[in-house]
Formats: structure tokens, C-alpha cells, sequence
């Protein structure tokens, strides 16, 4: 590890900075667990409008524009003092259906590894996946933990439509599709497990940080 490399936080724009730590030697996943840590202690604070963690980095939105300095000082500060093992999010259990009409890429998925159905199933819902942040969609969760017997290149012709609640494959992620739309991933199940809602508070039930396990209700022999 380079002792002397350091977060940089930016300006960028009268009321918002941005922390970048895509540069560090540190693994990935501890890098960021203490960016979920910040977001935390972020939101303790009161001061911000926004707080929006990404994939090793984090942009947030203040309140007040007269304290962008002193905030972009803080933030360095913070991140240096941080024990990322300090963090703890909350737990999910994903019902899922696997296989048949819930899952009609299972067998391919199976197939491309040399492996049963009953051996996917078991091999995806066995793994505890950690939630790394939220994007493509409100609600939609890119997870750490896929075991590498799993990961499977994106399908080269993705569907027009993925029903929401469907639990895919995409390369070396899993995830589940929070609405309906296009998708390019290997459909392997179906919850019914609800991930977005606008009249919550938060609307994402799930939250970077947070822990998730597959929890099979079907299964396919």
C-alpha cells in the first residue's frame, strides 16, 4: 500500500464536492466500506442536501454554499480518520423462485459451466453478497460476492424486457431488476421482494453497505 496517497476532494459546483479514492492501492471493497462509513457520518452531520455514494468515490450537495471550503477540508479529514470496520448496514433475505417460467436462463447458465441447475442455485443462493451502491435504476443494487464459477458474459442480444423482480447474472455481477425495462443479463429467478418505492423514506429499501443473501423458495432439479 502507498502510505502517502490520499482521497482528493473537488469542487464541483457552487454547492456540491466530489471524494475520489478510485486512485488508492487499497483493496477495493475496504475502500469501499469506508466511503458507506462517510456517507453515514455525512448524513449525521445535517449539512447536506445530497449524499451520493459510487463505486470507490462520493459527491455530496450542501445546504449552505459559503461552507464548500470548510467542508472540502472536512471530508479529507473525516477519511482519514475512519475505521471502515466501524460500518455496519442491515441485512436482506431475498425470496427467490429459481428456474422454469422465473428463471428461463438457468439451464444456459448451467450449461456454460458445466454445471446442474440445482448446482447454480446453490452455488448463487449460498453466497453473502455485499451491496457496492445503487445505479442503472431507482433501486437497482451491483453486489460484491458473485463466486467466479458463476460469472457469465452478458447475453449478446439483450431483451427488449426484463420484468421487474427478475435476479440475474451479468458477468461477474448478480443483481435484481428493480422495474421493467431492457436487460442484458442471464434471467436465473424471480422475488417479489420490493426494491424501489417513491411514497418510502428511504425509497431504496436496500442501501449501499447493506448485506444480502438469496434465499431459495423453487428450485429446479
Amino acid at each position: 500500500m502507498n502510505s502517502q496517497a490520499t482521497v482528493s476532494v473537488a469542487i464541483l459546483s457552487s454547492n456540491s464536492l466530489y471524494l475520489d479514492a478510485t486512485h488508492l492501492s487499497e483493496d477495493s471493497l475496504i475502500i469501499q466500506k469506508k466511503i458507506w462509513a462517510l456517507v453515514s457520518k455525512c448524513k449525521q452531520s445535517k449539512a447536506f442536501i445530497d449524499i451520493v455514494p459510487a463505486m470507490n468515490s462520493l459527491s455530496v450537495y450542501l445546504l449552505n454554499t459559503e461552507e464548500l471550503s470548510h467542508w472540502q477540508a472536512t471530508l479529507a479529514t473525516w477519511w482519514d480518520e475512519i475505521n471502515a470496520q466501524n460500518y455496519q448496514g442491515a441485512h436482506h433475505k431475498i425470496l427467490t423462485h429459481y428456474g422454469g417460467d422465473h428463471g428461463p436462463d438457468l439451464d444456459y447458465v448451467a450449461d456454460v459451466h458445466g454445471l446442474t441447475p440445482k448446482q447454480v442455485i446453490e452455488l448463487h443462493s449460498s453466497a453473502h453478497y455485499q451491496v457496492l451502491f445503487l445505479g442503472f435504476q431507482p433501486g437497482f443494487v451491483y453486489l460484491h460476492g458473485l463466486t467466479a464459477q458463476l460469472h457469465t458474459p452478458r447475453r449478446a442480444n439483450p431483451r427488449t424486457h426484463v420484468a421487474k423482480g427478475s435476479v440475474a447474472i451479468g458477468a461477474g455481477q448478480t443483481g435484481i431488476y428493480p422495474a421493467d425495462s431492457p436487460g442484458g443479463w442471464h434471467i436465473i429467478g424471480h422475488t417479489d421482494f420490493t426494491l424501489f418505492n417513491c411514497h418510502a423514506n428511504p425509497p431504496s429499501v436496500i442501501q449501499p453497505g447493506d448485506t444480502l443473501q438469496f434465499v431459495c423458495q423453487e428450485s429446479t432439479s
